[in-house]
């Protein structure tokens, strides 16, 4: 156990402006906490045998970008948050494997196109899981990790290391309020009332929306996670009524304008 090492990881991604980061032990993954659980070929130890620990890193969408959705905006801004995941993956992976662990990164997004997820829609390393293994959330209605900072509006990526690193705990609150704002604002009815993961996202539907807009230049959609009530950073903001997300809400018309506008540009 290296809990210096551990130390001085949290202080490289806090000078990286990373707010989430969490450990787990690979063998987390050997004791299924809800079924269906991640199956035995897509576990860390199967992919990278000399794993020992999972570290994850999360950064944070901009909800008042989100709030465009689906939008130019939101569009570019997804394409940075992953840009700086595979960016800072690589160069935590490089930090310890100079110093002697041999550590790789696992790239935010697994597959090579949208279109690939409505033939096969699943990636070889489920990030979520990750996250949720070291600590950083509990899964919603939506299928997403809900963290207490920013609710379902972070993305996730993974270093595995043969570093072993004292353990994050895994969450044990449930944070997903079961409100079903999010299965209310999905387009294509995607998702569905229940608790997860005995209620799963329709993968290939919600994929199928996702090409459509990204043939737009648009994607992807993101809905779902807009409205969800969860996280700090509605406070931030100042969205706690998600309210103003139903219709054309006359207290927040400034807002809708607002999204009106930046909806009109920069895509088809």
């Amino acid at each position: 156990m290296s809990p210096d090492l551990a130390r001085e990881l949290r202080e490289k991604c806090s000078g990286l402006d990373i707010p989430l980061v969490g450990f787990a032990p690979v063998d987390r993954w050997e004791s299924p906490p809800f079924e269906p659980w991640v199956p035995a070929e897509f576990r860390p130890a199967a992919i990278y045998p000399e794993a020992r620990t999972v570290i994850v890193i999360g950064l944070p969408v901009s909800l008042p970008i989100l709030d465009t959705t689906p939008s130019i905006w939101y569009h570019e801004l997804y394409r940075t948050v992953n840009s700086l995941l595979d960016g800072f993956g690589y160069r935590i992976a490089s930090f310890l494997s100079a110093r002697g662990y041999p550590s790789i990164p696992v790239p935010r997004d697994g597959y090579g196109h949208v279109s690939i997820l409505k033939e096969r829609p699943v990636a070889f390393f489920s990030h979520r899981h990750a996250a949720y293994c070291a600590g950083l959330g509990t899964f919603g209605v939506n299928n997403m990790l809900l963290s207490r900072e920013f609710g379902p509006r972070v993305r996730f990526t993974s270093i595995l290391t043969t570093a072993l690193l004292p353990p994050d705990p895994v969450v044990e609150e449930e944070l997903c309020i079961r409100c079903g704002k999010c299965v209310e604002a999905c387009p294509v009815r995607a998702l569905e009332e229940g608790e997860y993961p005995k209620v799963l996202t329709d993968k290939r539907t919600c994929a199928t929306r996702a090409e459509e807009l990204n043939r737009r230049f648009i994607s992807p959609c993101g809905l779902c996670i807009r409205v969800c009530p969860v996280g700090r950073d509605r406070a931030l903001y100042h969205r706690e009524d998600t309210g103003i997300y139903e219709g054309e809400n006359e207290l927040r018309s400034d807002l809708h304008r607002a999204w009106a506008h930046v909806r009109a540009y920069g895509g088809r």
